[in-house]
């Protein structure tokens, strides 16, 4: 049937899935942190499938392409915050396997799709 709206994207629904296990990883994360590195995790994990969709919505190619740039960037940020949560100790490698391995595919995804362009 083809790609009716933007839900039926793959790098969408990895996005959300994503931003279930970030917003599960983040209730790991001290108090102290709530309004910190935690509500920049908040930002940076939202910003991809909510990109991927305005993209997607704007019914030009070019500006999917762009807005698929600020969503891989998004995932990038991510990447980094989680890797700081570990290096700081506030995660373990072992909690973040699942985040990592989602964000992998999705830049995997991106690229794919930039490549195209």
């Amino acid at each position: 049937m083809g790609i009716m709206g933007y839900e039926d994207l793959v790098v969408w629904q990895k996005a959300m899935d994503l931003t279930e296990e970030v917003y599960r990883l983040m209730k790991l994360l001290p108090k102290e942190e709530l309004f910190s590195l935690q509500d920049q995790m908040k930002r940076s994990v939202v910003s991809i499938p909510s990109n991927i969709a305005e993209g997607y919505g704007r019914k030009n190619i070019k500006e999917f392409y762009r807005f698929l740039l600020i969503a891989r960037g998004s995932a990038m940020e991510l990447e980094t915050q989680l890797k700081i949560c570990i290096r700081i100790k506030y995660l373990t490698n072992e909690q973040t396997k699942k985040s990592f391995s989602l964000l992998t595919e999705i830049k995997k995804i991106t690229s794919t799709l930039l490549s195209n362009s």
